[in-house]
């Protein structure tokens, strides 16, 4: 068990072993059984209810367990145990637009939420395998955080707007101003990767050095935004549009 929960362990993490192909698999089955119980979602109370709480408990345990481990070994620091990169506040906004179900939250966590955390699954910043306790809560952890943001996009599909794209991006950038000029230089820390890149090899590589990297980012993020925006409108609006005609 020491080990298991311990500051460090010799079982290292390999990506695209068959321990991260299964986690991968599972997060594309929850993401899928979301899509194909969309309409259950909305007509049935006790299983939106039930997914609603499950899936909250899944993200609120994965911080606090996470602050647990940090604190019992006696790792924690405010430079790397905050969660302020874009999956932990992913997963702050995800608890609060499932508390709360307000459209502004939803529309904040579907576009910070789903693809920066299944990207984040694909190319891990993770140091051990399953057999310790971080593999455990990086993947059931980045796992909730998409499954969340979709799941309230799914049972409100039409507070996912043009209008939304830019607010959440607007938000988003004076969020990356406060951690890059202010935040990341007071606690010497590297939220958001403002201040390096990550250790895995990551898209972020291919981003350039400098002024290039900023600017890159950005423009990145806008796009993403707007191709998730016109992707839901192609198969989630539009055809409940149909489907209700």
């Amino acid at each position: 068990m020491d080990n298991w929960f311990g500051a460090t362990s010799t079982s290292i993490f390999h990506p695209f072993s068959i321990s991260h192909l299964l986690m991968l698999a599972i997060a594309a089955s929850g993401l899928f059984f979301l899509i194909i119980r969309k309409k259950q979602l909305r007509e049935s109370s006790s299983f939106f209810s039930q997914l609603r709480w499950a899936l909250f408990m899944l993200l609120l345990f994965s911080e606090i367990s996470y602050q647990t481990w940090a604190i019992s070994n006696d790792v924690w620091s405010v430079s790397r145990h905050i969660p302020l990169h874009l999956c932990g506040i992913a997963s702050i906004t995800a608890m609060i637009g499932l508390v709360t179900l307000h459209r502004t939250w939803i529309q904040i966590s579907f576009f910070i939420g789903i693809f920066p955390a299944v990207l984040t699954l694909i190319t891990p910043d993770l140091p051990y395998d399953f057999q310790h306790y971080r593999f455990w809560k990086f993947f059931i952890h980045h796992m909730s955080i998409p499954w969340a943001c979709l799941f309230l996009a799914l049972w409100k599909p039409s507070s996912i707007t043009l209008r939304s794209v830019f607010m959440v991006y607007s938000l988003l950038l004076l969020y990356a101003m406060i951690i890059g000029f202010i935040v990341n230089p007071l606690t010497g820390s590297n939220y958001l990767y403002l201040s390096r890149l990550p250790n895995a090899t990551t898209p972020l590589n291919f981003f350039g050095s400098g002024i290039w990297y900023y600017l890159n980012l950005g423009f990145t993020a806008l796009l993403l935004f707007l191709g998730q925006y016109f992707l839901w409108r192609k198969f989630f609006i539009n055809q409940q549009k149909k489907a209700a005609v």
